[in-house]
């Protein structure tokens, strides 16, 4: 899976910017602020979600511009070329409810959900270095965008819930106790919720056997092996009975807790309690009580065992992955192992880095673009020693 194409229009810095690429690994270099993070942001907008910044879409509007916005591309996909647009115009209704417009071949979609299961991406930011030692939330996100790439209604699962859960609470704040008030939402929420549970357990399980597997095919791995479990009611319970037991088992949980819930101005038992507990494996410890370096290294390979995932159960179509100043803090053994993963993968992995430098080992291997910011944004061949550069 790769992107041959890709337009900007009005996207945060670039007014219009136009990338014409093979499937090999891009490096978009280039100095802070030049809006080499702005083109990441754009290419996540390709996938379901809210994209990596996970900001309201009217903030991605060009400053100065006409506040609307737009992203296209063709994907090159196993089973063909596929071009997506995305964006937001100021005068659809979308934009008043908080959406944007997908297109899909031309064909208007109801949301980005449409674009689950056609478009698998996963990212790696600086700032998600914290990701091991932040709150359980982000977490969750993390194990529920990797899921995604597993189950297209992933995604739509969980809203449903989310929606849900808040009318539910918003009854108990409002003091109602009529049963059949709560009876629907919380059918919503047993069903979606076990659902969001599975595919999250089903979503580790697999990890978890590709890291097994990598392990024994390269033991001294540039990338620690982690260890993995779901901390959760749900997740724990379906480890032990059916998922239909469970689902029931959940629906009375939350008929008998209103009060408990009620009184705790929030609902304390369902998927959106859940944690991925990681481990730095070789250590045998948390990866919380890990340094800064091991935390980067085991989130890398991570990342890296699900991208091996997805590529085997879509019959080797490995998904894009976007790395934003990935090789900043890693020491050249491990910048090498990772360039050698990606290739090993055939991921066309976006790349960014203030100086070129740091990627001379897949000189040969990878489309370099520079990015520079001069008052319309524009993306142009890399001045670089290399005899095939990307052009924009």
């Amino acid at each position: 899976m790769w992107i041959s194409r890709l337009v900007l229009t009005d996207f945060r810095n670039h007014a219009r910017l136009s990338l014409s690429l093979d499937r090999r690994p891009v490096v978009l270099a280039g100095p802070n602020g030049a809006g080499k993070t702005n083109v990441l942001e754009a290419v996540s907008l390709l996938a379901a979600g809210q994209g990596l910044r996970r900001v309201p879409y009217a903030d991605l509007a060009r400053r100065h511009g006409l506040g609307g916005w737009a992203v296209a591309a063709t994907v090159e996909t196993e089973t063909g070329s596929v071009e997506v647009g995305t964006g937001l115009d100021p005068t659809k209704p979308e934009a008043a409810r908080g959406g944007r417009l997908v297109r899909i071949n031309g064909e208007p979609q109801a949301g980005s959900g449409a674009l689950a299961g056609l478009v698998d991406m996963a990212w790696l930011l600086p700032s998600m270095d914290g990701l091991f030692t932040g709150p359980a939330g982000d977490r969750r996100r993390f194990l529920d965008r990797l899921a995604l790439g597993f189950d297209a209604g992933h995604a739509a699962r969980s809203g449903q819930f989310e929606r849900a859960m808040r009318q539910r609470n918003r009854l108990l704040e409002d003091g109602v106790r009529d049963p059949a008030r709560f009876a629907g939402l919380e059918r919503i929420m047993a069903e979606t919720g076990v659902a969001i549970a599975a595919a999250r357990v089903e979503t580790v399980r697999g990890i978890i056997r590709v890291i097994e597997a990598r392990r024994a095919r390269e033991p001294d791995a540039a990338f620690p092996w982690a260890s993995l479990m779901l901390e959760g009611g749900l997740e724990l319970a379906l480890g032990m009975r059916p998922a239909v037991d469970v689902e029931d088992r959940y629906l009375g949980v939350l008929a008998q807790g209103r009060e408990r819930d009620r009184a705790a101005g929030r609902t304390l038992e369902g998927p959106h309690r859940s944690d991925l507990v990681v481990g730095h494996g070789p250590k045998a410890m948390p990866a919380e009580a890990s340094s800064t370096g091991e935390q980067k290294a085991l989130l890398i390979g991570l990342v890296l065992a699900h991208a091996e995932l997805v590529a085997e159960r879509r019959s080797g179509a490995a998904p894009i992955l976007l790395l934003d100043e990935i090789a900043a803090h890693l020491d050249s053994r491990r910048r090498a192992g990772l360039f050698a993963e990606v290739l090993r993968l055939g991921s066309q992995a976006w790349l960014t880095g203030t100086d070129p430098q740091p990627f001379d080992a897949i000189l040969n291997d990878a489309q370099f673009v520079a990015v520079n910011e001069d008052g319309i944004g524009s993306a142009s061949a890399l001045p670089h020693p290399i005899n095939r550069p990307a052009s924009g």
